[in-house]
């Protein structure tokens, strides 16, 4: 089994714990005012393991399971038994990239809490895309289109419920996951930046 497979696993179980227990919600959503006047960082990290009801976990864990495992073969691929180090790395580090914005916007404001793992999972997305931008992902053999079209609805979508707002998600933090996840896998793999440029000229050629 995956580590983006115990990922899974393990966010919906925290998940559908908290949904129906207001207390653990309450205590490891994504609050800016309490992190900081409370000194409770470990929400920096614990409100990716929440979602705001079961449409939501749903959603973030779909993506997860059809974009994870093709970035954990890319990573081992290139990383050899260092690839899952890379591949924590790249989703830790796209919770806490992705939120950073939300902590300077919002610690001040007492009433702001945030829940999900749209900034992780933005992260995967795009380190897929940069890997393989043109690979089709295909969701149960029925919709199967390049990850590069999934990535750009998968923003549309984010912005669309951001502006629309209200439901204790923070959409915004797809942006944030999304250029992480570029950043970090060209960091971890320079030559990956010519070969992504190569397959989008020979597109249009």
């Amino acid at each position: 089994m995956n580590i983006s497979t115990y990922i899974i696993i393990f966010t919906c179980i925290f998940s559908i714990s908290a949904i129906n227990n207001h207390s653990i919600f309450n205590k490891f959503q994504f609050n800016p005012y309490q992190t900081k006047e409370k000194k409770e960082w470990y929400r920096f990290l614990s409100h990716a393991f929440l979602h705001a009801d079961y449409m939501h976990l749903l959603v973030n864990m779909f993506v997860l399971f059809f974009f994870g495992r093709n970035v954990e073969l890319y990573f081992n691929h290139f990383f050899a038994e260092k690839g899952i180090f890379y591949f924590i790395g790249l989703y830790i580090g796209g919770i806490l990239f992705s939120v950073l914005p939300t902590y300077q916007k919002h610690q001040n404001d007492s009433w702001y809490n945030s829940v999900g793992a749209s900034g992780a999972v933005s992260a995967i997305v795009f380190s897929s895309i940069i890997f393989d931008p043109f690979n089709k992902i295909c969701l149960y053999g029925l919709l199967c289109f390049p990850g590069i079209l999934w990535g750009i609805f998968y923003l549309g979508y984010s912005y669309y419920m951001g502006k629309k707002g209200g439901d204790n998600i923070n959409h915004d933090a797809h942006l944030g996951g999304a250029i992480f996840g570029v950043l970090f896998t060209l960091a971890a793999k320079p030559q990956l930046a010519l070969d992504f440029l190569n397959q989008i000229i020979t597109l249009f050629n």
